[in-house]
């Protein structure tokens, strides 16, 4: 049903119950009135004749026919257009318009009433007064104007305005609705052809001047918005599936072909000597490391690329770093690592990346930056200032020439005898870009090793607008091929 038509009906409904109600409360007034009006004059009319309804008792007490019948017609005479009833001890008279004598008079009255005697009502007021040796009670009637045929006529007329008031509101509410209601139509207009999946018009920034209406388009606006923002989350999260699904078959077919040789000869040489099968299982055991280090960072690289805004926080970056150096002194017991942070230092982002940033900054440092010796050492540094959060992991390793610092971020970037799956510093890249920070390589203050600096602002800077760490891993894994590690 449309909303003019429901305005219709609603107006068509309540007018005529309006009419009615302010009808009945304007009887009631008009009664109210006539009946004041009717009560002063029974009240005037009662002083005038209170004389001679004396007169007259006392005349019929003391058994004074002539004088009774003449105080009488002089009592009637003063009536006027009222009726009168004189009570005595023992007599009654009556004259002029009044009730029949069926009518029951109340004992006591504080003022004027209202008696009924069949289709017809009176207003009634009584007046005790006292006479020599008796007392007696003069009652004035007039009849009941307030239910008399101009009462209902007006009360005929406020039914026949309420009959009428239904269908003229009813259509006028109709008229007024349907051209108020043009801007929504309009709004429905323009909106009706409108498939996000099939197109990419969405609505103007047109003005009604209806507030009600533009504040529906507004929101007509965000939703369409919201669902541009997660048509596109979703295509991105189907391009990461797709991603990971084939970087991963490409990065381990050669482990599991490697693996699937080794298990060939074990299973069909199984007088293998000692020393051959060992090496045989260390080769296994290697490639299985590999393949579940490949997979881990495949997973956290396609958690990078589908975060969302939500969970980014507020980060004391001093806890993250010394949890991170304690997990790393736990797989590394026989590294010197140590820890400089500055307490109380925030930052704007989403911790488990945080974490897997200094991770992976620290498996690179314990990996390549051991010295000739193969001791491990290690330094962490966080510090910052109003406009930046610098860290910092220094080692004591063959250091990383100038003309490599740039491809060693790179995907699938390996060292000839590394053991990696090449995505730990692609790791470290995506988290500084998640956070709007960058990375980089320098030589350490002494000279020896490496440095590896990751700059981030305090407050955060929002999520980059494409996110597709997988997806080129995937893409550049398409142009490479890496042989297996190992003899």
């Amino acid at each position: 049903m449309r909303l003019s038509t429901r305005t219709g009906i609603a107006v068509g409904c309540t007018v005529p119950l309006l009419v009615l109600a302010s009808g009945w409360l304007l009887l009631q007034l008009v009664a109210r009135d006539l009946h004041r009006a009717e009560d002063q004059h029974l009240r005037r009319r009662a002083v005038a004749v209170a004389p001679d309804a004396r007169a007259l008792l006392r005349a019929s007490q003391h058994d004074r026919p002539k004088a009774a019948d003449t105080r009488e017609r002089q009592l009637f005479s003063a009536a006027l257009d009222v009726g009168i009833r004189v009570v005595g001890p023992d007599t009654v008279f009556n004259g002029g318009p009044q009730p029949g004598p069926s009518v029951k008079l109340p004992v006591r009255t504080a003022g004027p009433v209202t008696l009924h005697d069949g289709p017809r009502s009176w207003r009634a007021l009584a007046r005790p007064f006292r006479a020599t040796n008796a007392s007696g009670t003069l009652w004035v009637f007039a009849p009941d104007t307030a239910d008399r045929t101009q009462i209902r006529l007006v009360r005929r007329r406020v039914l026949l305005t309420a009959l009428l008031a239904a269908p003229l509101s009813g259509l006028l509410a109709w008229g007024l609705a349907g051209t108020a209601s043009a801007p929504l139509r309009r709004l429905t207009r323009r909106t009706a052809g409108l498939d996000p999946r099939t197109s990419s018009a969405r609505l103007d920034q047109r003005r009604t001047g209806v507030t009600e209406v533009d504040e529906l388009a507004a929101t007509l606006r965000t939703v369409l918005a919201r669902y541009d923002e997660q048509a596109a989350r979703t295509a991105e999260a189907l391009d990461t599936a797709r991603s990971f699904s084939s970087a991963a078959s490409h990065e381990l077919r050669t482990p599991l072909m490697s693996m699937g040789t080794n298990l060939d000869i074990l299973a069909g040489h199984p007088d293998l000597p000692d020393p051959d099968r060992a090496e045989v299982l260390a080769d296994l055991r290697h490639e299985h490391a590999r393949l579940l280090g490949l997979l881990v960072m495949l997973r956290e690289l396609g958690r990078g690329d589908l975060v969302e805004a939500e969970a980014f926080r507020d980060i004391e970056l001093s806890d993250v770093a010394d949890a991170a150096v304690a997990e790393a002194r736990r797989r590394a017991p026989d590294a010197d690592i140590a820890l400089d942070a500055a307490p109380g230092l925030t930052v704007h982002g989403w911790e488990p990346g945080l974490r897997l940033l200094l991770d992976n900054l620290l498996g690179n440092a314990l990996a390549h930056g051991r010295d000739g010796r193969g001791a491990g050492w290690v330094r962490v540094g966080v510090t910052g200032g109003a406009d930046q959060v610098l860290i910092t992991v220094d080692d004591r390793g063959a250091g990383v020439p100038p003309e490599a610092r740039g491809r060693i971020f790179e995907r699938f970037q390996r060292g000839v005898d590394s053991a990696g799956s090449g995505l730990g510093l692609t790791l470290v890249t995506q988290q500084a870009a998640l956070h709007r920070g960058s990375v980089t390589v320098t030589d350490p203050p002494g000279g020896v090793g490496a440095r590896f600096e990751v700059r981030l602002p305090p407050g955060g800077g929002g999520l980059p607008g494409r996110r597709d760490w997988l997806i080129g891993t995937a893409r550049a894994n398409r142009s490479q091929d890496f042989p297996k590690d190992g003899p």
